[in-house]
């Protein structure tokens, strides 16, 4: 468990210590954006692997369960994956200026368009949505920790972009966070939008559909457990 907690640490640490504050404007001065960009991917990647594999060595150790999931979200669990593969194919699809070297799109009229009329950050939402589910899912401890490291950076991680963009782009972010929210659908219930389904694309619906069929009919084949309890896809 030591180990779990040290990726943990280590990988929030990188994207909240250094991503997130004046210390990546230092980085990125002294080895450029590109060297900066390349390291903190490795980084990054390295931590996920760290992460997932001392998530796994968790099974051969004692570790505690705090609850077992009630009844109606095991039942419900794959409608909330779905909602979750559709935010983060469908965000991770359309042109958006939260994205990284995409704020140029804010120069465009029609910037705030499809997902982004529902959220300006649709994978971070996508990525709390699925840890958060599986935090409640597991109940153990292992799991807390685990999931529990990405829900906090993607909750983390929205008000960081927003806060990092409002202090570079100044007017032109003020105008495209008036149109859209950080929470999902919380600017169409202010009406300072609309829902606009037809500007999602088929295309991407179809993808996040697909994606998600792939990853539920694989799910016990991947991880050692299935999605549904009780099915043997195979």
């Amino acid at each position: 468990m030591i180990n779990l907690a040290a990726a943990a640490i280590f990988f929030l640490a990188i994207h909240l210590l250094i991503s997130g504050t004046s210390l990546r404007g230092k980085l990125t001065g002294a080895m450029g954006e590109n060297v900066y960009m390349g390291l903190f991917s490795l980084a990054s990647i390295g931590g996920i692997v760290w992460l997932c594999m001392a998530y796994n060595a968790t099974n051969d150790i004692p570790n505690r369960l705090y609850w077992v999931a009630p009844v109606g979200l095991v039942h419900s669990a794959p409608l909330i994956m779905i909602i979750a593969f559709l935010f983060a194919l469908i965000g991770l699809t359309t042109p958006n200026p939260t994205s990284v070297k995409a704020e140029g799109l804010l120069d465009k009229p029609d910037a705030v368009k499809g997902m982004l009329r529902i959220t300006r950050h649709p994978f971070l939402w996508a990525v709390m949505l699925w840890s958060a589910l599986h935090i409640g899912l597991n109940g153990d401890r292992a799991s807390i920790m685990f999931f529990g490291t990405f829900l906090l950076l993607a909750a983390l991680g929205t008000l960081s972009i927003d806060n990092k963009r409002k202090a570079a782009l100044g007017d032109k972010w003020k105008a495209f966070a008036s149109q859209t929210s950080n929470l999902p659908f919380a600017a169409i219930i202010a009406g300072r939008n609309r829902l606009g389904l037809g500007e999602l694309g088929w295309w991407r619906i179809l993808l996040g559909l697909v994606a998600f069929g792939a990853v539920f009919y694989g799910h016990l084949y991947l991880f050692g457990v299935s999605p549904v309890p009780g099915w043997q896809p195979y």
